[in-house]
């Protein structure tokens, strides 16, 4: 795989500086037309140790316009970081639609140097590779162009450049400490390379493989090739076409019979008498407020979601359970309309940004469902776009999951006629009448097309690690209590 690094390309110095100023105002060019678009870059650098990625990510600042593209580094890994799921930093430092991010490594770091080092079987490090490679897709459909580079070399250049190093103490910050001499296992990193190379070159996503002995010949086919890869995005749109085809429901026959979703299964008449809850309900936030210390004390982070339909309940069931837990133990999230921020961004930044340290607990209300509820009833999303988000936020919440989160899904589910009856006391009542809306009355007529999404989202995303819990919802007090008693239990069971 990396013979074509090691035939001794080259620039001399008058060609650079020849081709150098073309080449910087066409990226200018190219860099200014990406403004305003839908598509955001993200370039990757990785490589031999000594093989100048630094030097790269220097010219590519240099060439670059520093409005609209920021560089990121991950050498060392933060408190805040270490508590949170992996690819939380990641999410974090991706660019907005239109700019660019320059990733140091990026998410290949870690998994090739663990690999490398003999902390990670083969078998764990493909893992991670498919996880990788589902990523960049899911990031590619969105509109996002990632370009990764790998600089190499032959090894007794390597050797010679690394000696050059040692010597020039003002580039020995450029030397990432690892756990291992990797210029004596030259062979050995090559063949990790090529494994993740090979499990991770994708049609969208491929690895463009540089010879990086002479540093003019790396700095100039690293600049062309990203010119010419912003341009052809910018000339074709997204292409839909990979391995994995959307997601898409059964036809179903036409009697009402044939149409039963999950949420016809639930039990609506469960009820509970007034003494009963109130003295099950402090009982219930007692335990749940030891838990959550025992959960912080475990570093164990729980992320709840809540969704519903209008006047569901969800915000009486959230206050139930935040009303047992230590204040400084939670956050709880309300979701509405995303902001021109978060619409620069794919759909699921919003909610990494806002995962909780460990120990510690996020509850949203409503969440990342919205994509597959109604982005898809209303047509904000487009067909494509929700029929994937069912595998990709299936990947997303794994990911939780392996990383050590508690991961809690409700659906507080109530009939049309009790929606109906809430609605009018909001409308009754003047410190409620800010819960009732035009878009409450609206999406209410198209409560037969949100049960439908609800049953395919139940269907699709109640996994083994994430199951949805369906809540009978007509009688608040038995909700209420119902939720209490499944985070009770989940967190009992876990901890």
């Amino acid at each position: 795989m990396f013979e074509a690094t090691k035939l001794g390309r080259e620039v001399t110095k008058d060609d650079f500086k020849r081709e150098e100023l073309e080449l910087r105002t066409d990226l200018l060019a190219a860099q200014r037309e990406l403004r305003g678009t839908s598509t955001s870059v993200v370039i990757l650098i990785l490589g031999v140790d000594g093989a100048g990625k630094g030097r790269v990510v220097d010219r590519l600042n240099e060439w670059l316009d520093s409005r609209g593209m920021q560089t990121f580094a991950f050498w060392d890994e933060t408190d805040e970081e270490r508590e949170r799921p992996r690819y939380w930093r990641f999410w974090r430092s991706l660019p907005s639609r239109g700019e660019i991010s320059i990733l140091f490594g990026g998410w290949y770091q870690e998994p090739f140097e663990n690999r490398f080092c003999g902390d990670r079987t083969d078998g764990q490090f493909d893992s991670e590779m498919k996880r990788i490679a589902d990523s960049e897709r899911m990031l590619t459909r969105d509109g996002s162009l990632v370009v990764k580079f790998w600089l190499h070399m032959p090894e007794k250049a390597q050797r010679t450049r690394l000696k050059k190093l040692k010597r020039d103490d003002p580039d020995l910050w450029k030397t990432l400490p690892r756990k291992g001499d990797l210029t004596k296992h030259y062979r050995s990193f090559e063949a990790v390379a090529e494994r993740m190379i090979r499990l991770t070159d994708t049609g969208a996503t491929p690895w463009y493989l540089i010879e990086a002995t002479n540093h003019r010949y790396r700095d100039l086919t690293i600049g062309r090739t990203l010119l010419r890869s912003i341009r052809n995005r910018l000339n074709q749109p997204v292409v839909e076409a990979d391995d994995i085809p959307p997601s898409d429901a059964p036809s179903l026959p036409d009697e009402p019979s044939a149409r039963i979703t999950v949420l016809d299964q639930v039990d609506l008449e469960r009820t509970l008498d007034p003494e009963t809850y109130k003295k099950h309900l402090s009982n219930l936030q007692g335990e749940i407020h030891d838990l959550a210390w025992k959960a912080y004390r475990s570093k164990r982070s729980t992320v709840m979601v809540f969704e519903g339909a209008d006047a569901g309940g969800k915000g009486g069931a959230i206050r139930r359970i935040t009303g047992g837990i230590d204040s400084r133990l939670y956050r709880t999230i309300p979701v509405a309309a995303p902001t021109d921020e978060e619409k620069a961004h794919h759909y699921l930044w919003r909610f990494w940004r806002h995962l909780p340290r460990a120990g510690r607990i996020t509850i949203y209300d409503r969440s990342w469902y919205g994509r597959v509820l109604v982005e898809r009833v209303e047509g904000f999303a487009t067909a494509p776009e929700w029929q994937r988000s069912y595998a990709e936020i299936n990947r997303f919440e794994e990911q939780l999951v392996n990383s050590g989160v508690i991961v809690l899904k409700f659906w507080v589910h109530i009939s049309p006629e009790e929606q109906l009856a809430r609605f009018k006391q909001r409308e009754e009542t003047p410190h409620k009448q800010h819960k009732i809306t035009d878009e409450d009355w609206r999406n209410r007529e198209r409560w037969d097309d949100y049960l439908l999404a609800v049953n395919e989202m139940v269907v699709r995303t109640s996994t083994e690690y994430a199951p949805w819990i369906l809540v009978p919802g007509n009688n608040k007090k038995f909700a209420r209590t119902f939720v209490l008693e499944q985070v009770r239990n989940t967190l009992k069971k876990v901890l």
